[in-house]
């Protein structure tokens, strides 16, 4: 299909979209109004910033010769001749300011197209998007570019040398389905022969550093088969192999995953591990047996509400634990909270009390963090975030879509804390 006709098929669509009541001539009119003044603002601008450069020059100056003409696509519409001021020479080596920061600007549209892209609009839907931002169709091959170029910076992210190691790690993982061709064929319904696909599940182990200040960014990200020692191992190798110093890790916050202990001993001789609080509470419910509930909750009013009551107080009873100002004050109240309710859940309280020592090892360290390193919810907050965009694909198409969609959905995240995307490194 050529853009020619792509045009007539998104301007259709237009026609045929809802609203179409509304004033397409009052629509056209503020537009062109709005690419007009941007037009008038960017000439001024780059009329003010040669007369600056010309007041710098020392000897002789060129003269002004005119203006020479230029397209320049806005996020309005597009300037099909805006007046770049000219000098009698030394034109080609000049670099206008102006037009490099308003194109900046610009790129950002580039991400956000990418972005959509990645996320598995197709290429139809993403030509009748931005037809509606610059007024012209994007093609096949200028999509491609956007698409490598979000890879570009993908890679060279997870490829950028780590020359400043953080004292702590935190690190955890999030599910997604990947597809992946399989040593079999179909035959669709028109008759053609296609590759067999199947979705599988793997799992995107991240790394985020935090720093003294309380900064956090993400280190690193990679896809993985499992959670399993062999992986988290393999993950803090490519880490070391980036630059990360093992020897200054001195707390790894995770949750409970099989295998990360010994990873994390083997790869990180002097870091400890601070397991998860959240993930520890949150593990007793399903060891919660309800026993005497008519004994601790005669106000409640029905075996749903009396089991809701339970698991409030018993949770309640628990994160209050690591409100303690200090390890010994926690192991007070520790000791209490199991007086209290060893008689009523023994199951759910034994498996709280399951290697719960490492949920006490951010004691020592400055309590300006403890918030930070108790739990790994910095990175839970960012899962969400994914996860809200990932369910909406389902299974992404490759590895490199599924890296690439939770590259741009750090990298939105940490903009919008106004934190740098990449750490300090």
């Amino acid at each position: 299909m050529t853009i020619a006709v792509r045009e007539e098929q998104i301007l259709r669509i237009k026609k045929a979209s809802f609203e179409p009541e509304l004033n397409e001539e009052l629509t056209k009119r503020i537009k062109e109004q709005v690419v007009l003044t941007v037009k008038e603002i960017l000439e001024e601008s780059l009329i003010e910033e040669l007369k600056v450069e010309l007041s710098k020059w020392e000897g002789e100056r060129p003269r002004r010769s005119g203006y020479f003409k230029r397209v320049t696509d806005t996020l309005y519409g597009r300037i099909v001749e805006l007046l770049v001021p000219k000098l009698r020479w030394g034109n080609e080596d000049r670099e206008w300011n102006i037009l490099k920061r308003y194109q900046r600007a610009m790129n950002n549209l580039l991400d956000w197209a990418g972005y959509l892209y990645v996320m598995g609009l197709s290429l139809r839907d993403l030509q009748e998007a931005l037809y509606f931002l610059i007024g012209s169709v994007v093609s096949r091959t200028a999509v491609n570019r956007i698409t490598l170029q979000v890879q570009e910076k993908l890679e060279s992210h997870r490829q950028q040398s780590i020359k400043n190691s953080p004292s702590i790690l935190i690190v955890d993982g999030v599910w997604v389905e990947v597809q992946y061709t399989l040593d079999k064929f179909k035959i669709d319904r028109a008759g053609h022969q296609r590759q067999c696909r199947q979705a599988e599940e793997r799992v995107i182990l991240v790394a985020m550093a935090l720093w003294p200040d309380g900064s956090h960014q993400v280190l690193h990200f990679e896809l993985a088969q499992t959670e399993d020692e062999t992986q988290w191992t393999t993950f803090f190798a490519q880490l070391i192999e980036r630059g990360l110093n093992p020897n200054q890790i001195e707390l790894v916050v995770s949750d409970g995953s099989k295998g990360l202990l010994t990873a994390i001993n083997n790869q990180l001789p002097n870091a400890q591990q601070q397991r998860c609080i959240t993930h520890k509470v949150r593990g007793m419910e399903r060891y919660l047996t309800y026993k005497h509930l008519s004994e601790t909750e005669q106000t409640a009013s029905s075996t749903a509400s009396l089991r809701k009551q339970r698991w409030a107080e018993i949770k309640a009873d628990a994160y209050l634990i690591y409100e303690a100002p200090t390890y010994d004050l926690a192991q007070d109240i520790l000791n209490q909270f199991i007086t209290k309710w060893q008689p009523f859940e023994p199951k759910a309280v034994h498996a709280f009390l399951w290697g719960i020592q490492r949920t006490f090892v951010f004691y020592p360290f400055d309590t300006v963090l403890h918030i930070h390193i108790r739990t790994t919810n910095l990175l839970e907050r960012l899962f969400r975030e994914f996860r809200s965009k990932s369910d909406e694909i389902g299974a992404f198409p490759n590895q490199t879509s599924c890296l690439t969609l939770f590259f741009l959905v750090a990298q939105r995240e940490h903009a919008k804390h106004n934190r740098p995307f990449v750490a300090k490194t």
